[in-house]
């Protein structure tokens, strides 16, 4: 039994199917099809990938060009370029034309540019013209998100007529949105949106025009896939149309993919919060050396930044020498300072992209933010300067207690000056931690790159000066 060494917990139907399928591949390959109909492709998906690669080509091959397309769709992306580059174009192409448009085009996108030509070459005219429109559009937009199989009808229609028109369409082929109608002018622009059920249940003889719904919300083929998950989430829909400038409608974009693409957006945030690029393969299929490239660059970039750290603590290094309690809470101060800033990117760069707060809005985070770092801050202060209280006590009456540390006979200044640096590092976090994004999406970049490490590391720097000059106003006269 051939097959590849996997973990059976990873794909547990796979792991049950696989064996029976290979089987049956191996004695009747004619009876493949009709033994797996009722299987998801999905999971046909999956014991496609779990099965030894010179077996995958006569799996695909005894399911028949419609069932192998759909299988092919639920593929590993890597394995399904892998297999499309290694038969002929006219295999591929009579795979991918069993393909909805759209899924066409994410596939062959990942394909080698000679190989697409080649594959175009040996499809119909208008598939080509299709797929082709559809690879201009960058993938990320709603032009390359849509597919081009959906229902319309003229608004003059009769609901009879329309009803007619529905079949004929179900029954022509494969539509992938048929969720709902959409009716156009006699331009052919769009002029209304309704439901099948809606069409289902309108009064005989009842113009489309008279049950559509002439309010039709929409995206432009150029926007962004987060303005359109924007849009289907706050509208509650399950398919949202593309129009172009001149009001035709050009494909929609259903929420299956949108909820792909929602996936990406938010694997390619946490990717940059990290401290990294973004990675553009899953991470098991990533090349040692693309990975190293994506994180050593930020990696490098927070290093020479912390170097300024060790400068801020030279400058200082008079009072350190002279005050040496003062380096044992360099960690706790550069570290709340670095957290409350973490905690304020995250939050102003989630509400970012969630259109809670636009550029304009700056100066109402910042009169949020302020008194937030300030109440924040003064929290841990008081933590702080409990600690230290709590620590001198147990080494002035406790001596053989193992944690009790004597802070000498200026300990409340100490603890003062470590309470007045949180409430001022912690308050400076803040702020800049939720000014950073707005400044990046001003300057055009994308505010995840606020991500928490660098936020940490400017922190970090202007802790350590907020933490000295503090100490050498309170500690001024008596240890300095």
């Amino acid at each position: 039994m051939a097959l590849q060494p996997r973990n059976p917990e990873d794909r547990p139907i796979a792991a049950l199917l696989a064996p029976d399928i290979l089987a049956l591949l191996e004695e009747s390959p004619a009876d493949l099809a009709a033994e797996t109909e009722e299987i998801h492709p999905a999971d046909l998906a999956d014991v496609a990938e779990a099965l030894d690669r010179d077996k995958l080509q006569a799996f695909l091959a005894a399911l028949g060009p419609a069932r192998a397309a759909d299988v092919l769709e639920y593929l590993d992306e890597e394995l399904r370029t892998e297999f499309l580059e290694s038969v002929t174009p006219r295999q591929a192409a009579e795979l991918v034309s069993q393909m909805t448009p759209d899924d066409r085009a994410d596939t062959l996108e990942e394909i080698d540019e000679e190989h697409v030509e080649d594959i175009l070459s040996e499809i119909t005219p208008e598939a080509r013209q299709e797929t082709e429109r559809l690879l201009s559009y960058e993938p990320d937009t709603a032009g390359g998100l849509m597919t081009t199989e959906f229902v319309s009808v003229a608004a003059n229609m009769t609901v009879e007529v329309a009803l007619e028109n529905v079949r004929a369409v179900a029954r022509s082929g494969r539509k992938e949105a048929m969720h709902n109608i959409y009716t156009t002018d006699e331009q052919g622009r769009i002029a209304g949106v309704m439901s099948l059920r809606e069409l289902l249940a309108a009064p005989s003889g009842a113009r489309i025009s008279e049950i559509a719904w002439s309010e039709v919300v929409s995206v432009a083929p150029q926007a962004d896939r987060e303005e359109v998950a924007r849009v289907i989430s706050n509208y509650d829909m399950v398919a949202v149309p593309v129009v172009s400038e001149s009001g035709h409608m050009m494909g929609v974009i259903t929420v299956d993919d949108v909820i792909d693409a929602i996936q990406e957006e938010q694997t390619e945030d946490v990717q940059k919060f990290g401290g990294m690029e973004a990675l553009d393969e899953p991470y098991m299929q990533i090349g040692l050396m693309t990975m190293i490239k994506k994180r050593a660059g930020w990696l490098s970039v927070l290093l020479v930044s912390e170097m300024l750290t060790t400068t801020a603590m030279q400058h200082f290094d008079v009072e350190l020498q002279k005050v040496a309690v003062l380096s044992l809470f360099v960690p706790l101060v550069m570290s709340s300072g670095g957290n409350s800033g973490s905690q304020a990117t995250s939050l102003v760069t989630r509400a970012m992209a969630l259109r809670e707060v636009e550029l304009r809005d700056w100066w109402r985070v910042f009169l949020r933010e302020l008194p937030s770092g300030l109440m924040l801050g003064a929290i841990l202060g008081v933590i702080g300067m409990t600690r230290i209280s709590l620590w001198q006590y147990l080494a002035t009456n406790h001596p053989s207690f193992p944690i009790g540390y004597n802070y000498g006979a200026h300990w409340g200044l100490i603890a003062t000056t470590v309470g007045c640096s949180l409430v001022g590092i912690v308050t400076f976090g803040t702020l800049a931690g939720s000014m950073l994004p707005f400044v990046l999406r001003r300057m055009g970049f994308d505010p995840a790159s606020a991500s928490a490490p660098f936020v940490a590391t400017l922190v970090d720097v202007t802790g350590l000066s907020i933490y000295f000059l503090v100490a050498l106003i309170v500690l001024h006269g008596t240890l300095l």
